[in-house]
C-alpha cells in the first residue's frame, strides 16, 4: 500500500493554485486508491477559481479534480472485482493530485485498447448520459448550441445515431472541431434573429426535432427555444451556476416542448455513463482525442483552469498530467 507524501494541487485562493506536499490518503473499506496519470479540468469549477464570496481557501489537495484516471495503487477491505494495476477511470473528487480516493463502485475498468489515452470518466459519461435522454433519432435534425468539449462529443453522437446535425458556436475555429466532428451545418452565434431565420431556411420552416443547449447562458437557453420544433425536446445539458434563468414559457407551451434537464445527480447514473463511455470509445463511437487541446503538468493548474476561464482561440479541454 502507498504511504507517505504526493504531490498535489491546492487552491491557495481567489486565481491562486500552488503545489504542495500532501500526505497520500489511505483506502478504507469498499474503496480504492488511486495512483492519478491525470485529471481533466472542468468549467464547473471555475466559480471556485474565481472565488465566488461562498467557497474558503485553502482548498483540500487535490480538489476540486473529478476527472481522473490512472491505475489502481491499493484495495480497501472488501473490495471484489479489481485489482491492484488495473488501469481505471473514476469519479472522485481530489483528482488534482499524484493519488486520491474514490469509491470501489465508481471506479471503471479500462479495456486494453485504450492503453495510454486519457480517459476522463466524468464528462465522458456526462456526454453520453445527455445523448441518451435526447433521444436522438436517425432522420432527425438536432442543433447543438454551444461547440466545446461536450458539444463536438455530442456532434460525434448525433452523428453516430443518423441525425442531420447544424453546429453553433461564437467561436470560430470551435466550428472547425464541429464539421470534423461530422456537423453537417455549422453557424456563428451572432445575431438572434438572423440565426432563427437561418434555421428555419435549413429546416424548410420546421426547425428542429432536437435542440442541445451546451453553453449555460441565458441568451443562448432563449435561442435554442426559437430553433425547436413543434412537439420537439430540447435539452439543456449547459452548466447555469450564476443565477436564476427566465425561460419563455408561452413559446414552450405553443410549441408543445418536451424540456429536459440532463443533468444527472444520482451517482450510479454517473457511473453507468461512464461505462458506456469507455465502450463507446472502444468501439470508435466516440473519440475525444482531438479535443484535449492543452497538456499541462500538475504545477501549472493555475494556468490550466485559466485557459477553462478565458478560452482563447486553439482551447477545447485542458488535462492536467501528473504522470
Amino acid at each position: 500500500m502507498a504511504v507517505g507524501s504526493m504531490q498535489a494541487g491546492v487552491m491557495a485562493g481567489p486565481k491562486r493554485a500552488a503545489l504542495e506536499s500532501a500526505e497520500v490518503p489511505q483506502p478504507g473499506p469498499g474503496q480504492v486508491l488511486l495512483r492519478l496519470e491525470g485529471s481533466g479540468v472542468c468549467a464547473s469549477s471555475l466559480p471556485l477559481w474565481e472565488g465566488r464570496e461562498w467557497f474558503t481557501y485553502p482548498q483540500p489537495a487535490g480538489a476540486p479534480g473529478h476527472e481522473g484516471w490512472g491505475r489502481i495503487a491499493a484495495l480497501g477491505d472488501g473490495v471484489m472485482g479489481l485489482q491492484a494495476g488495473d488501469r481505471v477511470a473514476a469519479l472522485s473528487y481530489r483528482a488534482h493530485a499524484e493519488y486520491d480516493i474514490a469509491e470501489a463502485k465508481a471506479v471503471v475498468r479500462l479495456p486494453p485498447s485504450l492503453a495510454d489515452k486519457p480517459v476522463l470518466g466524468e464528462p465522458l459519461g456526462c456526454a453520453t448520459n445527455i445523448f441518451q435522454r435526447s433521444e436522438i433519432r436517425a432522420g432527425q435534425t438536432v442543433a447543438i448550441v454551444g461547440i466545446g468539449f461536450l458539444g463536438a462529443l455530442l456532434t460525434q453522437l448525433a452523428k453516430h445515431a443518423g441525425a442531420r446535425v447544424i453546429a453553433l458556436s461564437r467561436r470560430p475555429f470551435s466550428l472547425e472541431f464541429a464539421r470534423q466532428a461530422g456537423a453537417d451545418e455549422t453557424l456563428l452565434l451572432d445575431e438572434h434573429w438572423t440565426i432563427i431565420e437561418q434555421v428555419k431556411r435549413l429546416t424548410d420552416g420546421r426547425f428542429c426535432e432536437r435542440v442541445i443547449e451546451c453553453t449555460g447562458l441565458q441568451w443562448p437557453l432563449d435561442l435554442a427555444g426559437e430553433l425547436s420544433a413543434e412537439r420537439g425536446r430540447l435539452v439543456i445539458a449547459g452548466f447555469h451556476q450564476d443565477g436564476p434563468r427566465q425561460v419563455n414559457l408561452q413559446l414552450w407551451n405553443w410549441r408543445g416542448l418536451d424540456v429536459i434537464n440532463a443533468h444527472e445527480r444520482d451517482p450510479q447514473a454517473y457511473v453507468d455513463g461512464m461505462q458506456r463511455a469507455v465502450q463507446w470509445m472502444a468501439e470508435g463511437i466516440m473519440d475525444p482525442a482531438p479535443l484535449y487541446t492543452h497538456r499541462l503538468p500538475l504545477d501549472r493548474l493555475g494556468e490550466a483552469l485559466e485557459l477553462a476561464r478565458t478560452r482563447p482561440d486553439g482551447f477545447m479541454k485542458a488535462l492536467v498530467i501528473t504522470s
